[in-house]
C-alpha cells in the first residue's frame, strides 16, 4: 500500500536523534545559500518522531541508506545512496541530504510517497520503493 500526502497532511517522518541534531546543524548551514531546502528540511526535523540508533525500523531512510525511488514527474526509478554533502558524488549514485529529494526522502519509511518540490519549484510525487541499510549499518537499525 502506498501512503501520500500533500503539503498539509504528509507521511511521517522518523529520524535517528544524533542524525537529527546533525541534520539541523546542516540545513543552518545552509541558510543564506539554499533557504527553501533549509525551511523544508528543518520542517520535516521538526515533525519527525525521534529513536536512538538501533530502535529505528530498517525501512526507514536514514544517512547512509540505499533507497529506490520513483519520481512521478519524470517517470525515472531512481537508485541513489542518501548521504552527507561531503560524500555526495552523482556519478557514484549518492546523493547529498542537503538536496531536495534527498532532504526529501530523509525519515521517509518504504511504501509512503510525498508531494515534494523540484529545482523549478513544481510539486511532484516522489514514491519511496525500497531502502536497503548499508551492512556496516546493519546490526544498527536491527
Amino acid at each position: 500500500m502506498t501512503i501520500i500526502c500533500t503539503a498539509a497532511k504528509r507521511p511521517p517522518v522518523y529520524l535517528v536523534d544524533s542524525e537529527a541534531d546533525t541534520l539541523s546543524d546542516l540545513a543552518w548551514g545552509i541558510k543564506d545559500r539554499q533557504p527553501e531546502v533549509c525551511t523544508m528540511l528543518l520542517d520535516e526535523i521538526g515533525r519527525a518522531k525521534l529513536y536512538k540508533r538501533g530502535r529505528l525500523p530498517t525501512d526507514v531512510v536514514t544517512m547512509a541508506s540505499c533507497v529506490e525511488f520513483l519520481d512521478e514527474g519524470s517517470g525515472a526509478r531512481r537508485s541513489v545512496q542518501i548521504v552527507y554533502p561531503n560524500q555526495a558524488d552523482a556519478s557514484e549514485g549518492r546523493i547529498s541530504v542537503l538536496t531536495l529529494v534527498g532532504a526529501g526522502l530523509i525519515g521517509l519509511k518504504a511504501g509512503h510517497a510525498i508531494l515534494w518540490p523540484d529545482r523549478m519549484g513544481r510539486k511532484r510525487r516522489l514514491e519511496l520503493l525500497s531502502v536497503r541499510q548499508p551492512v556496516c549499518d546493519a546490526a544498527l537499525h536491527g
